[in-house]
């Protein structure tokens, strides 16, 4: 592409960001008013609340609904640095700085060798589609370190490490990001920055790993694969309930905590296809660990017992690093990603009484986001097996030996 197309590209990137996060922005700011749940009670009521706790140096402790690693207190504090404004409007904004981040790390990494613009346009189209569930949650706070960490992995491995230890210990699925790389030094600086940021919280802040109970106690979460059985057996006599537990609504009755333990026993299984593959693999390109964090995501995110709305922005935001890629493997998943997200606002909130009820609209909404959520997840680890493990014979990923002779090694 030219540089006349190049700067035409990047002007349609932007107005079309521009316009879709004012959207957002006066939606959350309830300018107008979103069709179903008011998505934004987490951040006036939850988050707001957890401030007041935080800020005077203890952890909530007896609030069963944090269930976060330590570091989330960072994001739940750091409307404090905003403080012309009020606690949810400054939390929006920020939110709206980070989506910002992450389209800037995105644009500056799209017009180099070996690179395309595809990946911002995963994540410009794909944040709107989730609706303002996206400004309204830390989540996109997390996503944004993420992909840093994603794009800075290949030729600064320290920095994606750094960048992977501190998003784990905002909200622990960072970690999975590893699963890629190639170079231990990632590894070995993920695994300081973790520890030197758990310790510190531990030593200053009572309460630090009171999350890993309250998440432990956690049920079946009504958006999750599992839940679909539920919603249909109560239709054939199932008598449970669905309430508020732990902070989201779940499944209680007989047969949850079989249906839980059947999650669990997933996520295992899920694991050690990683680790096969992990064993298996021998031709790391430079797209390759981009190409396994999205697909490890995606499969602990399908197996768990949670599918929250948020959960998705992390999905998009992998996804769109992915397709920053020419040689990348993941464009179906993410085409399939998107429409999951499209069908995840009309789910939540926009149909989420339905859900609730389980009548026959809200299950065919759930069968479709889950549904596609599955086919993403097999196609993902389909393309990632074929091509580390079974597929062609391009030029793998440089190795410690190449770079130390200075050998050229095409991606």
């Amino acid at each position: 592409m030219d540089r006349t197309g190049v700067r035409r590209a990047l002007a349609l990137l932007l107005v079309t960001w521009g316009a879709t996060r004012l959207v957002l922005l006066l939606f959350v700011l309830k300018v107008f008013v979103f069709p179903g749940a008011d998505v934004t009670s987490d951040v006036s009521v939850i988050y707001q609340g957890w401030y007041e706790v935080l800020r005077h140096g203890t952890f909530p402790l007896d609030d069963v609904t944090w269930q976060y690693p330590p570091a989330a207190a960072l994001a739940i504090l750091s409307p404090g640095l905003l403080p012309f404004l009020d606690y949810p409007t400054a939390f929006f904004v920020l939110a709206w700085l980070a989506d910002l981040v992450v389209l800037a790390l995105l644009l500056r990494a799209g017009p180099r060798p070996g690179r395309t613009l595809r990946g911002a346009w995963v994540w410009v189209l794909g944040v709107p589609l989730l609706g303002p569930t996206v400004y309204a949650r830390y989540d996109l706070m997390v996503t944004a370190v993420a992909v840093a960490a994603l794009l800075a992995g290949a030729r600064h491995p320290r920095i994606m490490g750094a960048l992977v230890g501190f998003g784990a210990m905002v909200k622990v699925w960072p970690a999975l990001l590893l699963v890629g790389a190639v170079r231990r030094r990632a590894w070995g600086a993920a695994v300081v920055t973790a520890g030197a940021i758990g310790t510190l919280f531990a030593v200053a802040m009572p309460g630090a790993f009171s999350f890993l109970t309250f998440q432990r106690d956690r049920g079946t979460e009504v958006e999750s694969l599992g839940a679909l059985v539920l919603h249909i057996a109560r239709h054939f006599g199932w008598h449970g309930e669905v309430l508020l537990n732990y902070g989201s609504i779940e499944f209680l009755g007989p047969h949850v905590k079989a249906v839980s333990t059947a999650a669990l026993l997933l996520t295992v299984l899920a694991f050690g296809w990683l680790l096969l593959w992990r064993l298996s693999a021998v031709r790391f390109r430079s797209h390759t660990p981009a190409d396994a964090a999205f697909t490890a995501v995606l499969l602990f995110t399908v197996t768990s017992r949670v599918i929250s709305p948020q959960y998705m922005v992390w999905l998009v935001g992998l996804a769109a690093v992915c397709l920053c890629f020419r040689a990348g493997r993941m464009t179906l998943p993410a085409v399939l990603l998107l429409s999951a997200a499209f069908v995840t606002v009309l789910e939540f909130p926009v149909g989420f009484s339905h859900v609730v009820v389980s009548d026959w609209y809200g299950i065919t909404l759930l069968l479709l986001r889950n549904g596609l959520l599955v086919a993403a997840t097999v196609t993902a680890a389909r393309a990632l097996w074929h091509s580390t493990v079974t597929g062609d014979t391009a030029a793998p990923f440089p190795s410690s030996a190449a770079r130390a002779k200075g050998t050229a090694v095409s991606s």
